[in-house]
């Protein structure tokens, strides 16, 4: 991919993954070309690679628009992400250095602050800390194949928003998680890490849903209207 190409796949990608460019939105590769300014030659490759890793998806005669995902699919991503995810925690039991550990612990405190404070905590913080937790358990497990397999599933999108919406209580559920992730880790305790990351996870899938509906609850009472 050409400089121009990387340039223009960085920049769309980056505005699908912070909402930007919503779910279902038509891009047109004019103005594409006029927000990354480039041409719409890489506009055009960038829009390939973005198809292949599924951001987008091209309707024959129709154009461009950032994917969308039914149930199914929301429900797929965050299975294959607590069996994934278990496994890396399983394997990074048994593998995980001591500065690994003293990471995860810091970033464990990190977020612990965050949480403490009394006025809305800084979700940006949380979610940085947070994606930097899980990219510690994932190199710690020591398999490039199953760094690559969770990378494609965490960025996507929805996965990229989710902590951004969680409430306080969501938020103080998943760092608690966190600490006995840790703790497992120092009893080098395969099966209690695997556990509690799938637990993890799947309390995530659960969260996100319950937001979801209430999203379209919301937005149903405002049709009515």
């Amino acid at each position: 991919m050409s400089r121009a190409s990387s340039k223009a796949y960085e920049a769309i990608r980056s505005r699908i993954l912070t909402g930007e460019f919503a779910p279902g939105a038509h891009l047109k590769e004019e103005e594409l070309a006029e927000v990354c300014g480039v041409s719409r030659t890489p506009i055009r490759d960038a829009l390939r690679a973005l198809s292949a890793e599924e951001y987008v998806r091209v309707v024959p005669n129709h154009g461009t628009y950032v994917s969308e995902w039914s149930d199914d699919d929301i429900k797929d991503i965050f299975t294959l992400r607590a069996i994934l995810e278990g496994h890396a925690a399983l394997l990074a039991s048994g593998r995980a250095m001591p500065g690994h550990i003293e990471e995860l612990s810091h970033l464990h405190r990190t977020m612990s602050t965050v949480l403490e404070k009394e006025d809305e905590p800084d979700r940006d913080v949380f979610v940085q800390s947070n994606r930097r937790f899980h990219e510690i358990i994932t190199e710690a497990a020591g398999s490039r194949r199953l760094t690559q397999m969770i990378g494609r599933l965490v960025e996507q999108p929805l996965i990229a928003r989710t902590a951004i919406s969680y409430t306080r209580v969501d938020l103080q559920r998943s760092n608690h998680q966190h600490g006995e992730l840790i703790a497992a880790f120092r009893a080098r305790d395969g099966a209690w890490a695997q556990a509690v990351m799938k637990s993890h996870i799947l309390a995530a899938y659960q969260a996100y849903k319950l937001r979801y509906k209430r999203s379209c609850n919301g937005n149903s009472s405002k049709a009515a209207e």
